[in-house]
């Protein structure tokens, strides 16, 4: 019985066979020939000449070969190039009775993959000898077997090919028989014992010949089993079968116990010569024992073990019948089962090269892995075709046979999937067809194609002035989806300007997390506002980068006292020296106190009151505007010299605080003299006043038309949210917009109280700054408008101290009620050094 992996070997090399003639005529293919049995190390070509490679390529490029028999019987000498033997080639083992024995061998040379075929011819010696299943053979002949009667005798076999294989058959001399070879159906030879005289089995009843087979090598081998003759009495008349070949196909999934045939047999004698008994030959293997059962009356064969088409696809049975005769008398016949196949082998699929990581800019049509198909079905149950799931951007290209190359079909992101189990279904073409299913991991390497990402394009971050240096201000963030390197973010400040100086000098971070800390104490009154371009970079190669800009508000802390600017101790000396007559009513306006505070906010609020005075009960101090008027009429027993001692504060947390003293003196007959300064400024003006007048047209000329549209429009805002009677005062402070255009105008309205007015703020006291206040009071039958430009803080006392005496107690707008502070609507600009000054009343005057 030939073994299975025996069989599957010699259909498999038949196959190649075949292949590699076709594919001989398409393109040429490296091919050797060897001899059987060489020793190992011995060299079989040079396969780097062959394929056009260099010694030093074998190396680099990882040449191996791969053999798709379960040894590897060759191997590459790195060294010279060289196939070489690696391990003993038995031809008989590896293609049996097979004339051509080729061995395929795939060389798969990776970095960059390519693949090459070589066959491999493995020449026969003759290195076996004939051989007889068994040493002795039996034949009963009756001694009436007529002259000329034939006997077929065993025939030897000899694993060798060509003319190493079996050529004849003798016999030794003897006196009864002769030999003579009879071919059978595909050519097989089988030797004959023919009866040359009547035997005579009491002259003698057994005969003693030597069979010789003989191969055709060069030395001869040979092989002998000795051939027993018994002759029997006379039973003249043997069973005959109807035919001598009987042929029958039976599907490879035939169940248990299925009848394959039913030889049938008669014998011309009667009585027990003529009862005939069935059984398989003497000689039958155990692989047609062990599948089949014979019934010994009929003759009927059945199926008693399982079939399997890729290890027998047909078996010999050689089935005896034997009379019940004194000798025995029996006849053979030849029973021929062709197995037919069936579906039942799964493809498989095989790795020619094991899958590499895979950049994920690689361009299309990368080979990514090189495969094959294999299926031990036949004909159409065993042509194999693989297929790709559509979702993966992979596909397969076929190259010749049932090899494949798994390339890339479109482009790979790493960040959206990186690492692809690509599943390959092979399936047959039998019915019903039958498939398999093979993961390939392939894992996407990383490039550098994604630039840091900030959570947010851009920051606020609000900072207490007279903080503590050293101290966090921010922490940014930002993620980068590649990996690796190429995901390590480190943070930097570009370089910008802070009022003339770079923003290094103010604030530093930290860049591996991204921390941004203070160098310095900040004050509010000096700076306000301030941005930081962050940049977030990676590690890649090359690098990628993004910004975000974080704004740094400064808030304000009440670390500023009012500043008195009128009266001036400084200009008038050391108290303010007020006149006013005697015969002045209640209400009189004696003079103004105004004091302007470096804060914002709550900080900024100022109140006046007056905290001593020679007679509290004649005068009073406006809590909000700092007018000192007197609440009574003068009398002639009030001291003409009285003195008021005025407390300014702050509405900050902790209070801060000034005070000016007033020194007022009463006079009989004293001529108003604010009218008198008036009537003097309009005829004579001074040199101050009229660089005030210059100051004016200026500052006219310089706003633009889309500063009034917005006074316009916030002006009818105002008088719309106001029902009742009231004044609406604006204020515009133009801060340095020339040099700087990149400082914000701050527009605000202001509607606490009584009082309502607008302010644009911006600019510093001590700055060439610009401020305007538009003061529109419903209370007159027009508006009028107050354009004050303090260029310093002396012109802006000496303002206050000309409008002061120029105008009459007339002229000014007193309001019953007090304004209430709301912090929550006041809003200061954030300008560099900006004092603000605030003028409650309103003017209703003409300049």
């Amino acid at each position: 019985m030939t073994p299975k992996w025996l069989l599957y070997w010699r259909w498999q090399a038949l196959w190649w066979h075949n292949f590699f003639l076709l594919w001989s005529t398409i393109d040429a293919q490296t091919r050797y020939s060897i001899t059987e049995e060489l020793k190992q190390g011995s060299v079989v070509g040079n396969l780097a000449k062959d394929l056009g490679l260099g010694l030093s390529d074998i190396f680099d490029r990882k040449l191996h070969v791969a053999s798709e028999a379960d040894e590897q019987y060759f191997s590459v000498d790195a060294g010279k190039g060289e196939l070489v033997v690696n391990d003993r080639i038995d031809r008989e083992a590896l293609c049996g009775q097979s004339t051509s024995c080729v061995l395929p061998l795939q060389v798969v040379i990776e970095d960059p993959l390519q693949l090459h075929r070589i066959e491999v011819e493995i020449r026969d010696i003759n290195d076996n000898s004939p051989s007889f299943l068994s040493n002795e053979l039996s034949l009963n002949i009756a001694e009436s077997a007529a002259v000329g009667t034939r006997f077929p005798l065993e025939s030897a076999t000899d694993p060798d090919v060509g003319s190493n294989s079996l050529k004849s058959y003798t016999i030794s001399k003897n006196d009864c028989c002769s030999l003579k070879i009879k071919e059978i159906e595909g050519g097989k030879a089988v030797p004959e014992l023919v009866l040359e005289k009547p035997l005579d089995r009491e002259t003698k009843s057994v005969h003693k010949i030597l069979l010789t087979a003989l191969d055709g090598g060069n030395p001869v081998r040979s092989g002998t089993t000795q051939i027993t003759i018994s002759v029997l009495d006379i039973n003249d008349n043997f069973p005959v079968f109807e035919k001598n070949v009987y042929k029958v196909s039976l599907g490879e999934k035939s169940l248990k116990g299925a009848v394959v045939i039913k030889p049938k047999a008669t014998d011309a004698d009667e009585g027990l010569n003529g009862e005939i008994e069935f059984s398989f030959g003497s000689r039958t293997p155990n692989s047609v024992l062990s599948m089949f059962d014979i019934n010994d009356l009929t003759g009927e064969i059945t199926l008693k073990g399982e079939l399997d088409y890729e290890t027998a696809k047909s078996y010999d049975i050689d089935v005896t019948a034997k009379d019940k005769g004194s000798p025995q008398m029996e006849g053979h016949c030849r029973v021929q089962v062709d197995i037919t196949d069936f579906n039942d082998n799964a493809p498989e699929i095989v790795f020619t090269s094991q899958p590499k990581p895979i950049r994920e800019d690689a361009p299309s049509g990368t080979v990514v892995a090189l495969i094959s198909a294999r299926d031990l079905d036949s004909a159409d149950n065993g042509k194999v075709t693989l297929q790709l799931a559509n979702s993966s951007p992979f596909n397969l290209k076929p190259s010749f046979s049932n090899n494949y190359a798994l390339v890339t079909s479109g482009a790979l992101d790493r960040e959206t999937c990186s690492n692809y189990n690509i599943e390959i279904t092979a399936t047959d073409s039998g019915s019903p067809p039958l498939s398999s299913k093979k993961t390939i991991p392939v894992r996407i390497t990383d490039v550098n194609d994604n630039p840091p990402i900030f959570t947010q394009p851009s920051y606020n971050v609000y900072l207490k002035e007279n903080g503590v240096p050293g101290s966090i201000l921010f922490s940014v963030s930002a993620s980068d989806l590649d990996f690796g390197d190429n995901a390590k973010i480190s943070y930097s400040i570009l370089d910008s300007k802070v009022q003339d100086v770079s923003v290094s000098s103010y604030v530093y971070i930290n860049s591996d997390n991204g921390s941004i800390y203070s160098m310095h104490s900040f004050d509010y009154e000096k700076l306000k506002v301030f941005q930081i371009q962050v940049q977030a970079k990676d590690q890649g190669s090359s690098s990628l980068s993004s910004n975000a800009t974080v704004h740094v508000f400064i808030l304000d802390q009440n670390d500023n006292a009012p500043a008195v600017i009128y009266p001036s101790s400084a200009a008038l000396g050391s108290l303010s020296h007020q006149r006013m007559p005697r015969s002045a009513k209640a209400g009189h306006l004696v003079t103004k106190v105004t004091a302007v505070d470096a804060d914002s906010g709550h900080n900024a609020w100022i109140s006046y009151k007056v905290s001593e005075a020679t007679d509290a009960s004649l005068f009073t101090v406006n809590l909000y505007t700092g007018e000192v008027r007197t609440k009574r009429a003068v009398s002639e027993q009030d001291d003409s010299s009285q003195r008021l001692l005025i407390e300014i504060k702050d509405d900050g947390e902790p209070v801060q605080s000034a005070t000016v003293t007033v020194s007022i003196l009463l006079e009989d007959g004293l001529h108003e003299p604010i009218l008198d300064l008036r009537h003097k400024s309009m005829v004579e003006p001074s040199k101050k006043t009229g660089r005030i007048t210059l100051y004016l047209i200026l500052s006219l000329a310089s706003v633009s038309v889309l500063s009034l549209v917005t006074f316009v429009i916030l002006a009818v805002k105002c008088m719309r949210s106001s029902r009742s009677s009231g004044s609406c005062c604006m204020r515009r402070s133009d801060c340095d917009d020339y040099k700087n255009p990149n400082r914000n105008l701050q527009i605000q309205l202001n509607t606490d109280g009584p009082i309502k007015y607008v302010e644009v703020l911006g600019g510093d006291m001590l700055s060439q700054s610009q401020s305007f206040r538009s003061c529109m009071s419903p209370m007159s039958e027009y508006s009028d408008f107050t354009l004050i430009k303090p260029s310093s803080t002396t012109d802006f006392k000496e303002v206050i101290s000309v409008l002061d005496a120029s105008l009459p107690d007339s002229t000014w707008t007193f309001e019953s009620q007090q304004v209430r502070a709301k912090s929550e609507d006041i809003k200061y600009s954030n300008f560099n050094k900006s004092t603000l000054f605030r003028i409650i009343g309103c003017l209703h005057t003409h300049l």
